[in-house]
């Protein structure tokens, strides 16, 4: 069946078409230099290569609060959890970029990714921010107090699937303007279904660790996050309610653009 067309606002469609231009590019880059653009197994500019910095030093423009909050997760024994900083700051200009007002975050973490997008919304915007492990989170909430936007950022200690089938039953569908999935990877189908009925159209869901380290490329029998997010990997590519762009940044992002 043919795929519908795009129909969503003029921004969202111009910032989708970039973003294809600029995975294209990614891709005929790898084909010349494979060694530079998918020198590891998942398809990553090495976390430490000299490529990767040369990114960081010449795109990254960081708010001295998420600097250091994101110094402080670094210490933490599972600092290597939080999305990568050039990752979260796409989220955050895609957030802007549709104006979103309403954010789900699932898989808060310290709260990184939750500052960033709080940062841009406007003053009665809100991030939802799910987890189930309030320890992380209070790494990260004074600094969202000392950057001025706690109250943008309800977060909700309980299962993700919880609060999100509480906002359906509060009536909230189709009222959100972006998502951000990064929480346990077995039930990433389950938070992109209930996202894309609380998401409205134009709007987008941001699906983080899609590549897994490259184990999606030949999931193991025992391994069922690499399984899971490999099944939701081919599903989006077909389908129907949604524009994608698979992006090899981090360990692999996904956006679906609802239409």
């Amino acid at each position: 069946s043919k795929m519908p067309l795009l129909s969503v606002p003029k921004e969202v469609a111009v910032g989708t078409a970039m973003l294809g231009v600029a995975f294209a590019t990614g891709v005929l880059a790898g084909k010349r230099y494979p060694s530079l653009v998918f020198g590891r197994p998942s398809g990553m500019i090495g976390k430490n290569s000299p490529l990767r910095q040369y990114i960081l030093d010449h795109s990254l423009r960081e708010h001295p609060i998420l600097k250091k909050l994101r110094l402080l997760t670094a210490d933490h024994p599972w600092g290597t959890m939080m999305v990568s900083c050039e990752q979260a700051q796409l989220m955050a200009n895609l957030v802007k970029l549709i104006k979103a007002k309403k954010v789900i975050e699932i898989g808060v973490f310290t709260g990184y990714n939750a500052l960033n997008m709080a940062l841009v919304l406007p003053d009665n915007g809100q991030v939802i921010a799910c987890d189930i492990n309030e320890d992380y989170a209070k790494i990260g909430r004074p600094l969202w107090k000392e950057a001025g936007v706690e109250h943008k950022i309800d977060l909700r200690i309980k299962p993700a699937i919880q609060t999100l089938d509480e906002l359906l039953a509060s009536g909230e569908a189709e009222t959100f303007d972006f998502a951000f999935i990064d929480a346990d990877k077995e039930s990433y189908n389950e938070y992109y279904e209930k996202c894309l009925r609380l998401i409205k159209k134009g709007g987008i869901i941001a699906i983080d660790n899609v590549l897994w380290n490259g184990k999606v490329l030949k999931p193991r029998k025992g391994d069922l996050a690499a399984q899971s997010i490999h099944r939701l990997n081919e599903k989006l590519l077909r389908d129907a309610r949604v524009n994608i762009s698979m992006l090899p940044m981090g360990d692999g992002v996904t956006l679906a653009f609802k239409l």
